[in-house]
């Protein structure tokens, strides 16, 4: 004797609802799969990010979740265990991050530079001085007013070792023609544009900002202004909830030929923002 369609009914509901929920689960795993990257204002402002997470996703179904901060903030994040990933620009914090055991590898990502900008009047006369330091050596000899991020991001971090190399101290002319923005890169641009003043910023987010801002480059190049970023792993031995293994696939594809090639062909106006510098032989898989 078969069963009614009311008896049928009966049977094939629970069924049914039972998949559904399974389904449910099963895209709530997968679609509940996200990286907590701590990173630095300068790739989020220049809008690194926006170019490459969409390809990371859309090949690995991997959410990251951008905290985008001063590369000491950054590191203080990851320390606390709120971040799987560290990517910032300071190797000698990042590498001091590794040997404390709060990361478990460290490596070269890409880089660009630092560039000091000014008023188009130039009322310090750095404009091809040709050295970083001495063109600093000058703001402070003529008192021209300097926003300082003042955050202890990797840009003020650079910063300050650049007015050590100039035999300056500007803490003590703090508030007067020193000012310290306590901000990111956008926010102390677009102050140093309305005081007229001079400031040290990454080449990346200059060139996003520039058409917006009344300042000029005024000094490029030398091994000073030269400006690393790496990538670092937080320990899962330190912060055992970290989400080890999907930071590592992130690390792996933005270090693999297929994420230097992405950070590669990221332009503004036919000019890369980041030339990418990851040893590949070094930074492969461990198994």
């Amino acid at each position: 004797m078969k069963p009614d369609g009311r008896i049928r009914g009966r049977i094939l509901r629970p069924l049914a609802l039972l998949a559904l929920a399974l389904l449910l689960v099963a895209f709530g795993a997968r679609a509940g799969e996200f990286v907590t990257v701590a990173s630095t204002t300068s790739t989020q402002n220049a809008g690194l990010f926006d170019h490459l997470l969409p390809l990371f996703e859309a090949e690995t179904g991997i959410e990251v979740r951008v905290v985008a901060v001063g590369t000491g903030q950054a590191l203080r994040l990851a320390r606390n265990g709120d971040a799987d990933l560290v990517l910032v620009h300071d190797r000698p914090s990042e590498e001091a991050f590794v040997a404390e055991g709060y990361g478990s590898a460290r490596f070269d990502l890409m880089y660009n530079d630092f560039v000091l900008v000014g008023p188009a009047a130039d009322p310090a006369g750095i404009d091809g001085t040709g050295d970083a330091a001495a063109a600093l050596a000058r703001i402070a000899a003529a008192k021209a007013p300097f926003v300082s991020r003042g955050d202890d991001s990797g840009t003020h971090r650079r910063e300050r070792a650049l007015w050590a190399a100039a035999g300056v101290d500007p803490s003590g002319a703090s508030g007067t023609w020193y000012r310290e923005a306590g901000q990111g890169m956008g926010a102390t641009l677009n102050a140093a544009s309305m005081m007229e003043a001079y400031t040290l910023t990454d080449r990346g987010t200059w060139l996003k900002m520039r058409g917006r801002l009344d300042l000029r480059l005024l000094e490029e190049g030398g091994d000073g202004l030269r400006n690393q970023y790496g990538v670092t792993l937080v320990s899962p031995e330190r912060h055992s909830h970290v989400k080890a293994a999907l930071a590592r696939r992130f690390a792996e594809w933005l270090l693999s030929p297929a994420g230097q090639a992405a950070i590669d062909a990221f332009t503004i106006d036919g000019e890369r923002l980041f030339i990418p510098n990851a040893d590949w032989t070094r930074a492969a898989p461990s198994g």
